[in-house]
């Protein structure tokens, strides 16, 4: 059954998606102005389960690529959708059936709905990733074996760039260093692929899932992070206070570091997230609490709403919760893909649920 992804459904994914984007996936409050705009302009977009659509459609994976604090001030033109559908449909001689959030984590998880609802297409109920992780290549579809090419790019001036690359790495690669010299910033579409491939090399209902999350916020009687909790089988790592912010931006990623001090009951207490773009690892004085593949996000400790690393300054009251990834994530391939050592941690991946077992 289609659902119409209108301006309340909207509020609920933005507060889902942000959960998802373990801190990146840029940011979700323009991302939701932009939607809500869409939304009224050309009447909302419909979510559509990848069943509903005949095997030979063509679907465009689509999102920002970049650095998501420049985000903040590099606001889009508002075309860049159709630019990259039209570059798609000329590069593959196939017409563009459906968008796909490439992340539904973050700003990202809306992106596509804004332009699918000014070009009148659907929005897939699934996306690459489950969450946000900072390389283009991290997605289920690089996993199952499908060619990110053509893949495209264009900024708000209305420069376009198209790549024809020999795997997902060099496709990030190019497509990092283009968005660098967009500004920090950019927008892609990448992993074109049939409705038949994306049955089977994709994170399904991810929409779905972010919905419900914003909804179970809405909708808690008693305290919303206990609610977000509940929604995702989360693991409450601690709560407290954001002692120290480090962040830069360097060749198209934001990295840095948080440090919180826990309060009342955590008091005593010193936790350490580390970033590249997405919180990676949160660490206690050295001992491991969670690490990507699973997800950690910052919550407001009164309202719930996820804090992304772009947003995050010294004083917030916060909780920060950690919880698991989608199962691919979990695999051989997977690991190798996005596990700690994928990002030059030199330890291996360990569950959420075990370390937090381990920690009593």
């Amino acid at each position: 059954m289609k659902r119409l992804l209108d301006q309340d459904t909207l509020r609920a994914l933005a507060r889902g998606c942000a959960v998802l984007g373990a801190g990146g996936g840029g940011d979700t409050y323009y991302a939701l102005l932009q939607a809500l705009q869409a939304a009224e302009d050309f009447g909302p977009a419909t979510l559509v389960d990848v069943d509903e659509l005949p095997g030979d459609s063509l679907i465009m994976p689509c999102g920002g690529i970049g650095a998501p604090l420049v985000a903040l001030e590099k606001i889009e033109a508002g075309d860049e959708g159709e630019r990259l559908r039209d570059l798609m449909q000329r590069h593959t001689g196939r017409t563009v059936t459906a968008l796909m959030a490439g992340e539904i984590g973050g700003g990202n998880g809306l992106v596509p709905v804004t332009w699918a609802a000014r070009m009148g297409l659907p929005v897939v109920d699934a996306d690459g990733m489950g969450r946000a992780f900072p390389l283009a290549s991290q997605v289920t579809m690089e996993l199952a074996g499908i060619s990110p090419c053509p893949a495209v790019m264009t900024d708000e001036r209305g420069n376009v760039v198209i790549f024809r690359t020999i795997s997902g790495d060099w496709a990030e690669r190019l497509e990092r260093a283009a968005a660098a010299e967009f500004g920090g910033q950019g927008s892609s579409a990448d992993f074109p692929m049939s409705a038949a491939q994306a049955r089977e090399a994709t994170v399904r209902g991810s929409v779905s899932q972010a919905i419900r999350i914003g909804e179970a916020i809405a909708a808690a009687a008693g305290s919303p992070v206990a609610a977000v909790i509940a929604a995702v089988g989360a693991f409450r790592l601690v709560g407290g206070k954001v002692l120290d912010v480090r962040r830069d931006v360097a060749g198209g990623f934001m990295r840095g570091s948080v440090v919180i001090e826990g309060m009342r009951q955590d008091a005593g207490r010193l936790i350490r997230l580390e970033l590249q773009n997405e919180h990676l690892v949160a660490l206690e004085r050295g001992q491991l609490l969670a690490s990507v593949p699973d997800l950690i996000t910052m919550l407001d400790s009164e309202t719930a709403d996820a804090i992304s690393a772009d947003r995050v300054s010294y004083g917030q009251r916060v909780v920060v919760i950690a919880f698991g990834c989608d199962p691919i994530w979990r695999t051989e391939r997977g690991i190798a893909a996005v596990g700690p050592r994928a990002f030059g941690y030199d330890f291996d991946f360990v569950p959420v649920e075990e370390l937090a077992a381990a920690g009593g």
